[in-house]
């Protein structure tokens, strides 16, 4: 940059600085988007009947309800094993989670990011995008019995 005498230049670094901090800002604002990334596919209706399916779900394991989990699973998973019915395993199963250190506090960040977690439907399939695996390591619904059922 060439000084030109008796040119102020002070006007030229303040709107420098001012560019430099608008950049820094707009990027701090795009970088939280960008870091969201994920966006939801499918209707607004289907989308929020999954999202509503994992709350129920969660609600369900967080006051301990085999009985209201279980009403959330698919038909295979709701069938009587070893002559215990699936509200049986499902209560003994939450009765432990619910007992380990961090394990309310597991489902209550799940509960949390439901609202906000993005939603994929492809066809009768559904996932949703969470901090942890509502089963057996799977974030996967089914639309059966008119209506959308976790997946293991």
């Amino acid at each position: 940059m060439q000084r030109v005498p008796g040119a102020d230049t002070s006007c030229m670094c303040m709107s420098l600085r001012s560019a430099i901090a608008v950049l820094v800002c707009a990027a701090a604002l795009v970088a939280p988007a960008s870091v969201l990334g994920a966006h939801s596919v499918g209707t607004s209706e289907q989308i929020a009947w999954v999202r509503r399916a994992a709350t129920n779900f969660v609600t369900a394991e967080l006051s301990g309800n085999g009985t209201g989990a279980c009403a959330i699973l698919n038909a295979p998973l709701r069938a009587t094993r070893h002559r215990r019915t699936c509200a049986e395993r499902w209560n003994a199963k939450l009765e432990r989670l619910l007992h380990e250190p961090g394990g309310r506090a597991h489902l209550r960040n799940e509960q949390r990011a439901i609202p906000s977690a993005a939603v994929v439907i492809h066809g009768n399939v559904a996932t949703i995008d969470l901090p942890g695996p509502l089963m057996s390591q799977s974030n996967r619904l089914l639309w059966t019995e008119n209506c959308w059922m976790v997946e293991g």
